[in-house]
């Protein structure tokens, strides 16, 4: 039998593979999150995401020494914030005193080539629990902006790289944009969450943060997970806006949608590997149903092929390590 094309020729040896390998993963597109609390000497392990922490930031910055040394240059950090200090109006979230913010000025002081990245909601800071201001039940979202102003441009005074707003309110990119143009801040960046699903998988995340609503559900302002095309929309709107970098979370049970904004946008596509998709990878190698260093570059990989330019991952550090060998 004479068979004239033979795929297998292409995959022979090691080195022929690596050659004419389609899709590849550099350290420099990952970005790590990061937790972190008020106080000093805390390495606090969240239960639900092994080999994650909620630090201080004495022990923080040790940690970001190290992960800089692996070649990690992106970190997007996230506070965990004590009940006490929440309202309605998430008015810690820009408050003189704030601990995220006094960490966002020492990090960079302390190291000014990474680029870190800020979250902008307020349900870390609010005590209903949502990203956006609750009345009568209700998010209202044009009474929610100017809040997320005051965060933004706290932020960007601490000196904030770029700023991340995950609230999904409608309009809340131009509102944003405008605010840190007319403060000056024309040089900070915005990385939109633009698709970001009401997902199951956020879970270990608001274990970490203790900022799960404390009624109702973010259903009205998260993206159905059903929808496909309202996601380009999402894009579209964000982009006019004066958005940076878009972004799609979270990103393995969505890989059709990075796929599909990456075809619709000329922006750098960003994807959060989130923490219940790594999460569950996590268990599974633990159970020895998987091995976990295969199963953790394949789920970065594939993420990747789908279209993704940066990859926001609680693997970074370990994939970083992996690098190095």
């Amino acid at each position: 039998m004479q068979i004239l094309n033979r795929p297998r020729r292409n995959r022979k040896s090691t080195a022929i593979r690596e050659m004419l390998c389609e899709t590849r993963l550099d350290v420099a597109q990952l970005v790590y999150p990061l937790f972190i609390v008020d106080g000093n000497g805390i390495q606090d392990e969240v239960k639900s995401m092994p080999g994650n922490y909620r630090w201080s930031l004495d022990l923080l910055l040790k940690e970001i020494e190290s992960c800089i040394a692996l070649g990690i240059q992106q970190y997007v950090l996230f506070p965990a914030v004590e009940e006490h200090l929440k309202d309605n109006i998430a008015s810690y979230s820009y408050s003189n005193d704030n601990f995220y913010l006094n960490a966002i000025n020492k990090i960079k002081t302390t190291f000014p080539q990474i680029t870190l990245i800020s979250d902008v909601a307020m349900d870390p800071y609010s005590s209903d629990g949502h990203d956006g201001f609750v009345a009568n039940g209700q998010i209202d979202n044009d009474a929610t902006l100017p809040i997320l102003a005051q965060m933004t441009i706290a932020q960007a005074q601490a000196g904030i790289d770029i700023i991340g707003p995950s609230d999904m309110m409608d309009g809340r990119v131009g509102f944003l944009r405008q605010a840190m143009d007319k403060e000056g801040f024309v040089n900070t960046s915005i990385m939109s969450y633009t698709a970001k699903y009401a997902s199951a998988y956020y879970g270990p995340f608001r274990d970490a943060l203790d900022s799960a609503p404390k009624a109702g559900d973010k259903k009205t302002y998260q993206m159905n997970p059903a929808n496909k095309m309202e996601a380009v929309r999402e894009a579209n709107l964000d982009e006019s806006e004066g958005a940076d970098i878009l972004m799609v979370k979270p990103a393995i049970l969505y890989l059709d949608v990075i796929q599909l904004l990456k075809q619709n946008s000329n922006l750098p596509i960003a994807a959060y590997n989130v923490s219940g998709e790594c999460s569950m990878l996590m268990a599974a190698a633990q159970k020895g149903y998987l091995n976990y260093e295969a199963a953790m570059q394949e789920m970065l990989i594939s993420i990747a092929r789908a279209g993704a330019d940066i990859i926001l991952t609680y693997f970074a550090k370990d994939y970083a390590r992996l690098m190095k060998k």
